[in-house]
């Protein structure tokens, strides 16, 4: 096993998955090739983050893990301290509780409460709060109101890391007062990855936190040497499609890189896109669709990915570093595609192997 290069990560089970269980060899082979960090995202089907999380931590032995994210309005907030309070005693310590503004569409539609700004904030207090053991009474907050929030057990004390996705000067705000690692989106420009990673240290000082305190992680959508043809399109044409196809989420995303919303508009009118009625075009197109779709995507909407050769790869992912990040998450593709980039980042910048 080589050792862990602690500013590259990677998603397990990245996109929609039908098989969880492959993230037993995913995690196990990220150890193996040195990624530093393993990411979690949500979906409300066979993506359950408590689920996810304790099966990474179980096979894993020094990997960092993060959900990137959870929503907190999905789970009371006694059970979501004691899901990070077990992640963090099963991992010894490992375990970042990352959270997110979730699509209000669906929020709305299954009856659960926006998220806010200042509810996230609030929330972020009553985990740390609880988790050194307090018991908090009669809290009427922006998180929700609640007679008693507390963890059973005098051995309860922990500093765990709270962790947040954003793209926006708000949310970049929020993380750098209030969160200790910060997760950006796919597809971010170097200008809008540069004024994020700006945002949240401004934002720490300003808390009286110190900013290099707050790690900012980018996450660069990386095909690896070796993909064909359709296996690029599902990779960048079907993820990017995924993103810009849902209602605000695709907004705040053409908002922070500053495209042209107009373009934005004329992709969800199109026939080929109307035609999914909502479903999620990672999970149904075919190639023949994602070309259709490819045509409706300026090329300079998915230039922010690591394509290439394998020093090519590990050349993008330094470049992210180089515009202020603290880490870069290497998205869309497994550990074992992403060995080869991994070497050559390795080699680039001289890891011990």
């Amino acid at each position: 096993m080589t050792d862990a290069i602690s500013q590259l990560g990677f998603y397990t089970l990245a996109g929609h998955t039908e098989t969880p269980r492959d993230l037993i060899d995913e995690v196990r082979t990220a150890e193996q090739i040195g990624l530093g960090a393993v990411f979690i995202s949500e979906r409300w089907n066979t993506k359950e983050a408590g689920t996810i999380s304790g099966a990474v931590g179980a096979v894993s032995e020094r990997i960092a893990i993060a959900t990137a994210a959870t929503n907190h309005t999905t789970r009371h907030p006694v059970i979501t301290a004691s899901y990070a309070t077990t992640m963090h005693r099963l991992t010894g310590g490992r375990f970042t509780l990352g959270i997110g503004r979730g699509i209000k569409p669906v929020f709305q539609a299954y009856g659960l409460p926006a998220i806010t700004i200042a509810g996230m904030e609030d929330f972020a207090g009553l985990m740390r709060r609880m988790w050194h053991g307090e018991t908090v009474l009669d809290h009427d907050g922006p998180a929700g109101k609640y007679p008693v929030l507390r963890l059973i057990g005098s051995s309860i004390d922990a500093d765990i890391p709270l962790g947040l996705t954003a793209w926006g000067p708000a949310t970049c705000a929020l993380g750098g007062r209030a969160f200790d690692q910060v997760v950006l989106h796919t597809f971010f420009a170097d200008a809008t990855v540069a004024r994020c990673v700006r945002a949240v240290r401004a934002a720490a000082e300003q808390a009286g936190r110190d900013p290099d305190a707050v790690k900012v992680w980018s996450v660069l959508a990386t095909i690896p040497p070796g993909t064909d043809g359709d296996a690029r399109l599902m990779k960048v044409v079907a993820r990017l499609a995924t993103y810009l196809q849902i209602p605000g989420y695709s907004d705040g995303l053409v908002a922070a890189n500053e495209w042209d919303p107009a373009i934005l508009e004329q992709f969800r009118a199109s026939e080929v896109v109307q035609g999914f009625a909502g479903n999620p075009i990672d999970q149904h197109a075919t190639s023949d669709q994602l070309e259709q779709i490819a045509l409706l995507i300026p090329a300079e909407w998915s230039e922010a990915a690591a394509e290439g050769s394998a020093a090519q790869c590990a050349a993008a992912a330094q470049h992210q570093l180089d515009l202020g990040v603290d880490g870069v998450i290497l998205h869309g593709s497994t550990p074992t595609e992403l060995a080869p980039i991994v070497e050559a980042y390795r080699s680039a910048n001289r890891q011990p192997a």
